[in-house]
């Protein structure tokens, strides 16, 4: 095992004014949902371009809301990304509806939007992208094929805070529907667990308020009424004033991360790439830069099967380097096998769930990492050719 230190493929940046000021809300004896939470939906509006945003538990929760917002139901289609996070998918099965997949670009690895539209049926009721590893999907197209088939939008920018397209914060583009983010440990802020819902409008926030905190009305001293039926989804002041401290830090985090990818594209072997290694788009205008992703190949040049990825994962932590993987393909789960999903249905996304490893980006990194990270993939995956 290599002596030096462990490299994680992710570690979040918590400075010690947020952990000093988390002793504080803890002293302070409110510590659900309260003040900090005001605070923190207040500075996110302020990013969404004064848009009402809504604090939840998870980037989860604020899906499930997102769609229950949309009139999302049972019998209803929402069509949606094979390669994301399984929650993607089964918030919709949660309301009784259903996923529909349609295959990814192999290039932006972000879903194919030709084939989209393809997918519309007379049961569509919404499009539920996802904007991979912080790389948005083109909005324009999106919100011209959402218009011309009146279908609401349900951005899953889980990994996307920070990133931007037509110069405009995703969560604040003139176009946009209703955007959620995730702020889990892994993101590029975080509540150690935590989301939120973007609103197109100020129309939906007592139904997204409703829903957050098991469907109440609030009415003073006449007590409190419940009307629909919603779910325990309200984040904490704890994990708020963990957001607040994080929140200010966005634009230096960000910054980070797309100087730590430049450093990946300078160093990572051209050897590798010419045996089959597939980068990321180079995308330092719109890209937040949540995950450096690289695609193993599956065969070398001479048709031999190349190295798995479980050895490669292996032999990186060997190499004390950790490496995710994100994502395996959804509709080959044994759940959505079930649902009719087969092999072959989505050939893109396969290919690439099955190759996607994730190497080490977080703003605490060097540029000594980077370059430790590069040299331990070339000693690992060796003469692919």
């Amino acid at each position: 095992m290599n002596s030096t230190a462990f490299l994680p493929f992710t570690r979040p940046t918590i400075d010690e004014e947020t952990i000093a000021g988390v002793a504080e809300v803890l002293r302070s004896g409110w510590i659900t949902s309260g003040p900090q939470v005001k605070a923190f939906e207040q500075s996110l509006s302020e990013l969404c371009a004064g848009r009402p945003v809504r604090a939840f538990n998870s980037g989860t929760a604020a899906l499930e809301i997102a769609l229950r917002v949309a009139g999302v139901g049972a019998g209803d289609e929402v069509i949606t990304t094979p390669l994301s996070w399984v929650s993607t998918a089964s918030v919709i099965l949660q309301l009784g509806a259903r996923p529909v997949f349609a295959d990814i670009d192999p290039v932006t690895r972000n879903i194919d939007l030709a084939l989209v539209e393809r997918a519309i049926t007379p049961r569509t009721r919404a499009i539920m992208p996802v904007h991979l590893a912080g790389l948005p999907v083109d909005l324009d197209r999106l919100y011209a094929i959402a218009t011309k088939h009146r279908l609401r939008v349900i951005e899953d920018a889980a990994q996307a805070i920070g990133a931007t397209w037509g110069g405009h914060p995703i969560g604040a583009h003139p176009k946009s529907d209703l955007v959620t983010f995730s702020f889990h440990a892994n993101k590029n802020i975080t509540t150690t667990e935590g989301g939120c819902l973007v609103l197109p409008d100020d129309t939906s926030i007592k139904l997204a308020e409703k829903l957050r905190l098991m469907g109440v009305v609030r009415s003073g001293e006449d007590g409190m009424e419940v009307d629909v039926v919603g779910g325990k989804y309200n984040l904490t002041d704890v994990a708020a004033r963990i957001g607040n401290g994080q929140l200010k830090r966005l634009d230096e985090f960000t910054s980070r991360r797309k100087a730590l990818a430049r450093r990946y594209f300078e160093r990572f072997d051209p050897s590798l790439v010419a045996a089959g290694c597939e980068l990321p788009p180079a995308d330092f205008e719109r890209s937040c830069w949540h995950m450096f992703q690289v695609v193993l190949p599956e065969r070398r040049a001479n048709g031999a099967a190349a190295m798995s990825r479980a050895d490669f994962i292996r032999g990186m932590r060997e190499a004390g380097i950790g490496i995710g993987v994100h994502y395996p393909a959804i509709h080959l789960f044994a759940l959505y096998r079930k649902l009719g999903w087969k092999d072959g249905d989505f050939p893109h996304a396969e290919r690439i769930g099955r190759g996607i490893v994730t190497l080490p980006l977080f703003p605490a990194m060097t540029d000594a990492d980077v370059d430790r990270v590069c040299a331990a993939m070339t000693a690992v995956l060796g003469a692919l050719q």
